[in-house]
């Protein structure tokens, strides 16, 4: 019994340290287009260093490639990109040791004139989405047209635009546009649900307990009853029965008996009585 209760210890162990043994990939800047020849890195954010977190991408020349061999340069468990080319343009995640995966990210590099800034990482629900139409020369802050799937969303005077409270309906695959400078790579932006909560309840709902939760809690207070009035009761049955055999005085009891006078003393008596009448005859005159 002992043993089976360590196994499934060790088995539920195991498991919440698989669950909880994850990485989180980031990249700095933290945008999903980068202009050639520039530089940027990306992070496996890990919960447990030893499982040996690696970078890996996918690219349209190469599949499942490691960081610092052929591209990018290792630093612990980050990797970086000091001069970015159109072929680093790809599917970048963490992966362990025994094989297990973060998030993905995708990163495209361009050798154009115009590139947009958005999410890396997916957006939630009721967030705010910006999105930035650059140039890759100064002035940065241009008219610029912003596209959804194809259509034209609207024109920003400045070359910034921002969703409001995005839902899942604005998910999809955007771009921009700046007169004279070009077009930017198109890029998608995911958009996760919110978490639903349940409404409050205003009347507290009584839950009603199973089965095998009435019987022990039967079985509970029976054991409540026997461990703490059981001795109770008979400390108190001893108590009464000692004072009721108790004795009621220091002393001893005494029998009174009463005898007749013997024949020597009844005359004693009466030569008593004659002495005490003569006496009192004497002083009459």
């Amino acid at each position: 019994m002992g043993e089976t209760c360590l196994q499934c210890l060790i088995f539920v162990m195991s498991l919440l340290s698989c669950s909880t043994n994850q990485a989180r990939l980031s990249v700095s800047p933290s945008s999903s287009q980068f202009f050639s020849w520039k530089s940027f890195s990306l992070s496996c954010e890990e919960d447990d260093s030893s499982a040996g977190w690696t970078l890996r991408r996918n690219t349209t020349e190469e599949d499942r490639t490691e960081c610092g061999k052929k591209w990018g340069k290792p630093a612990g468990s980050s990797c970086n990109i000091s001069v970015t080319a159109s072929w680093d343009s790809g599917v970048y995640w963490c992966e362990s040791r025994e094989g297990s995966t973060s998030n993905s990210i995708t990163i495209t590099v361009t050798g154009g004139a115009v590139i947009l800034q958005s999410p890396v990482l997916p957006v939630m629900e009721g967030h705010d989405v910006s999105l930035h139409c650059q140039t890759k020369r100064p002035p940065s802050k241009l008219p610029a047209d912003f596209y959804k799937d194809g259509s034209l969303i609207r024109t920003e005077p400045t070359g910034h635009m921002t969703i409001h409270h995005v839902t899942k309906s604005d998910e999809g695959l955007y771009k921009c546009h700046i007169s004279s400078h070009g077009e930017s790579p198109p890029s998608w932006i995911y958009v996760t649900e919110k978490p639903t909560t349940p409404p409050p309840s205003t009347t507290p709902l009584k839950s009603t307990p199973s089965p095998a939760a009435s019987s022990f809690h039967l079985s509970f207070i029976l054991l409540l009853h026997l461990v703490v009035f059981y001795p109770y009761f008979i400390s108190t049955v001893l108590m009464v029965s000692l004072y009721r055999h108790r004795p009621t005085g220091n002393r001893l009891p005494v029998s009174m008996v009463t005898t007749s006078p013997t024949p020597a003393e009844q005359g004693l008596a009466d030569d008593y009585d004659d002495v005490i009448t003569g006496v009192t005859t004497q002083h009459h005159f």
